[in-house]
């Protein structure tokens, strides 16, 4: 059996990019500032480019008027090599500015990336929204724009002063004209975005909403392959996606009809200004050469101003793309404590915890309090719907009290700095999911992990023997498209995971739902362990048998808290002829019934 670990360079590097993240409005202004101030900068270099593309018209001017008239060798040999200096200078600048614009969006995505992609995390868990692919597809987007060409429009047009300066300094008229043609494309380029954005808008939020819908299913494709739900399913996908495709064509069909008007206009402008030109040149106001230049330098002054109109919805993406980032950001402030707490062995105590779903004013827990001490094994009953999961993701800081709190040895679950949370908790969720990778990175919970304290955690859920006969051991590649696992295989390995470390607190929802009589048994040996470990463990399970070892029990009824106490206490009290036990499930009913004992006579 062999473990692969990562060098300590790689290891220091992730350490360092999993520092805790400056709060919203801090990463939000660093983030503008970065924008700001690379854009800044690549807009003087755009200066200087837009003085150097003034080479090609100009040499024109100058071989037109000075080499042909004077017919001097020499003269065209110093404006040539001046014209081909100016050139090369100019491609390196253009390199400049392209870097800068490279490293910009290397530093803007380095310091969105990881806060991003968390508040996603967060806001997914508490909101059930899954936004985190589309913050992955929000910074790829963000950062081809950046590093494209669309960017540099706006620049080459803020420099368009310079080419007036030049055309009215070949003649007056030259530079009336690039007045006109200049208002013109840009009230056109208005004109456009005005009657297209409303339209691009609504076409994106609904690609969004596609998008999202089919995702959604992709997890439940067994189910919906199983009962036959794929044609009412494809109906569905089908007319949205037709909807959307009408609302995208619309928008395109406005966006490329007023492209091919601003580029039809711009060329009109060119050819008026070569007629102008030979007017001109006919009254002898002006020279041939003044006449062929001034016709160029038109056409360089209208050309950002025709790609802005083209490129206009690049920027409209762009500019939507960071602020649904800013809003994720916004939504997710950064309320956890930023220095990691030290591993600790107090108790959990949960006081007047009320919790309810964003947008909803009807809570799911109600005024709930109890408490654990080390070693103790709290096992959580009730009925359906009653609030035993939503509890659980709280205990674990995975969802934010809306009242009251829980706090490990005196500090809040949900305020603590998750890396240094994470070596104290394991969690086992009812809907277990294993992440792409190996089963080693798995229960190392993706860290570059011990190898013997993968093993340990192995061993403790039982499942060391089976995973030495996959294919590659404790190397062999999970998730998507990789070796399959069983139901009870997935769920041993995630209590492996969550044992890992030999965590302080054990939240374990449902933990034998998936697993046979050994998997059972070696479930029962893992959480006596750990509670002899001095570790707290919280069980929520329907089956009857696990509950014979909890020191403690908790009933949960329509998210208040029914009975708590001593295991013997509580059981005493719902076995008594009043007490209602009709709402819980038919496996609880049955231990209560028989005063917590098993039914094949096991003593509670």
């Amino acid at each position: 059996m062999q473990f692969r670990s990562k060098s300590a360079k790689s290891t220091m590097t992730a350490r360092r990019e999993t520092r805790p993240a400056l709060d919203a409005p801090t990463l939000i202004r660093e983030a503008r500032f970065t924008f700001v101030r690379g854009l800044t900068w690549a807009g003087i270099v755009s200066g200087f480019i837009n003085v150097l593309q003034l080479t090609v018209p100009l040499f024109m001017l100058q071989v037109h008027d000075r080499v042909i008239n004077s017919q001097s060798i020499d003269t065209l040999k110093l404006l040539l090599i001046i014209a081909v200096g100016a050139i090369i200078l100019y491609g390196i600048l253009d390199f400049i500015r392209a870097m800068t614009f490279q490293e910009m969006a290397k530093s803007l995505l380095r310091r969105l990336n990881l806060p991003a992609i968390a508040a996603a995390m967060s806001v997914s868990m508490e909101k059930g929204s899954t936004p985190g692919t589309q913050v992955l597809r929000d910074l790829a987007d963000l950062r081809t724009f950046i590093n494209g060409n669309t960017i540099g429009a706006p620049l080459e047009a803020l420099w368009s002063p310079i080419f007036l300066g030049v055309m009215f300094a070949l003649h007056p008229f030259y530079g009336l004209a690039g007045v006109i043609g200049v208002i013109m494309l840009i009230g056109l380029s208005l004109l456009g975005d005005l009657l297209s954005r409303r339209i691009t808008k609504e076409a994106s939020d609904a690609n969004l909403r596609n998008i999202a819908d089919i995702g959604s299913a992709i997890p439940h494709a067994e189910a919906i392959e199983g009962m036959g739900m794929m044609p009412a399913l494809a109906m569905r996908w089908r007319a949205a996606q037709h909807h959307t495709t009408e609302l995208l064509d619309i928008s395109n069909a406005r966006g490329k009809g007023m492209y091919s008007l601003t580029r039809s206009l711009r060329y009109g402008l060119q050819v008026g200004v070569l007629a102008m030109g030979a007017a001109l040149v006919i009254k002898g106001e002006t020279s041939p050469g003044a006449m062929i230049g001034g016709t160029v330098i038109m056409g360089r002054l209208l050309l950002p101003f025709d790609n802005v109109t083209r490129d206009w919805r690049g920027w409209v993406n762009a500019l939507s793309a960071w602020r649904r980032i800013r809003d994720i950001l916004e939504q997710r402030q950064s309320e956890r404590e930023v220095a990691p707490t030290p591993r600790c062995e107090g108790p959990l105590v949960v006081d007047n915890l009320v919790y309810a779903v964003s947008g909803n004013n009807v809570p799911v827990l109600k005024g709930i309090s109890f408490d654990i001490n080390p070693g103790e094994i709290l096992g959580i009953i009730g009925p359906s719907a009653a609030g035993k999961s939503t509890l659980s993701r709280v205990l674990i800081g995975a969802a934010k009290p809306t009242a009251g709190g829980v706090y490990l040895d005196g500090h809040s679950t949900y305020l603590w700095e998750r890396g240094s949370f994470g070596d104290m908790v394991g969690y086992l969720p009812q809907s277990v999911s294993l992440l792409n990778g190996t089963i080693r990175e798995n229960i190392g919970r993706m860290r570059d992990a011990d190898p013997r304290k993968v093993i340990d955690a192995a061993r403790a859920a039982g499942v060391h023997e089976m995973i030495g006969r996959l294919p590659l051991g404790y190397d062999t590649p999970i998730g998507s498209g990789r070796y399959t696992l069983s139901g009870g295989q997935k769920q041993r390995i995630a209590l492996a995971r969550a044992l890992y470390g030999w965590p302080r607190l054990l939240v374990l929802d449902e933990p034998n739902a998936n697993l046979d009589a050994e998997g059972e048994a070696s479930l029962i040996r893992a959480i006596r362990a750990a509670s002899e470990n001095g570790a707290m463990v919280v069980l929520i399970a329907h089956r009857q048998s696990i509950m014979r070892y909890a020191h403690k029990l908790l009933v949960l009824q329509e998210g208040r808290v029914k009975q708590f106490g001593e295991r013997t206490d509580v059981v005493q009290a719902l076995s008594d002829p009043g007490t209602d036990v009709k709402s819980l499930p038919d496996s609880n009913r049955k231990y209560v019934a028989n005063g917590g004992k098993l039914e094949n006579g096991g003593a509670a």
